[in-house]
């Protein structure tokens, strides 16, 4: 019990703003913390719906309540994925070795390929929330929901122990490598099978949107994971950052086409 403890802590404090103190900071910690990676995704999720929910209450329309339940985890976590999808993608686009891409990577300010990459996520997220909240008030908390839950199970999924660090510090090298597979799919069959049945709200489409979600959302970042792991060596956190909005954002659209 202790050790889920300490892991929930080890999630919440580190992929989260919440007032969390992370009590322990070794590989077992590190483990748990990324098993229970979703539960982290799933509150972050709620709160963002509350928001948008509220807003709607208010008399605020789908694209007002689009934006707040899209900046919500960007608060949440003190932009901090957000700033490791832009140094991934200035990482990835600067054609240069792997050594230094990850300098590039390391920069305090961001490139044209970061800023290109955030417009269109953000737009795209905003759009997928924005159609969600306008068919109907359920749809987009759900899609809110599913897609935070989502994209830190991709998180999961890339702690596996087949994937190395490209350096062999920060928070990229004290998670990389912590889940065995087994655990892993366990847990993503454990995000899935709720998912599947919130989406039962919507009916037979919502159960078919919300497992697409969840699936593609996760296909999307293996497959950027597997190129960032080619081209960088290894996981950074700041892969770790890009792997999570790429998987929400995958998820929104995907929720938003087949539910």
């Amino acid at each position: 019990m202790t050790l889920w403890t300490d892991g929930l802590r080890f999630a919440f404090g580190t992929l989260t703003a919440l007032p969390v103190t992370v009590r322990r900071w070794d590989r077992e910690a590190a483990r748990t913390g990324m098993l229970c990676a979703p539960v982290a995704g799933l509150a972050v999720g709620v709160l963002a719906a509350v928001t948008g929910l509220l807003l709607l209450a208010l008399g605020a329309g789908p694209l007002l309540a689009a934006v707040a339940t899209a900046a919500v985890p960007a608060v949440l976590t003190r932009g901090l994925h957000l700033d490791g999808l832009a140094d991934t993608a200035d990482g990835l686009g600067s054609g240069k070795p792997a050594e230094d891409a990850l300098r590039v990577m390391k920069q305090s300010d961001i490139g044209p390929f970061g800023v290109i990459t955030l417009l269109f996520v953000l737009l795209a997220q905003v759009a997928a929330l924005s159609q969600a909240y306008g068919s109907s008030w359920t749809r987009g908390a759900l899609a809110a929901v599913v897609s935070a839950t989502a994209a830190r199970l991709a998180l999961t999924l890339a702690a596996r122990v087949d994937v190395p660090p490209a350096r062999p510090e920060g928070l990229g090298a004290a998670v990389a490598g912590t889940v065995p597979v087994r655990a892993a799919l366990l847990t993503a069959a454990a995000v899935t099978v709720p998912a599947a049945g919130a989406g039962a709200l919507l009916g037979t489409y919502g159960v078919l949107g919300s497992v697409l979600a969840v699936l593609l959302a996760c296909a999307a970042a293996e497959l950027l994971l597997r190129h960032c792991t080619r081209r960088f060596g290894g996981v950074t956190g700041d892969v770790f950052g890009a792997l999570e909005e790429t998987a929400a954002t995958t998820a929104l659209v995907v929720f938003c086409l087949f539910s």
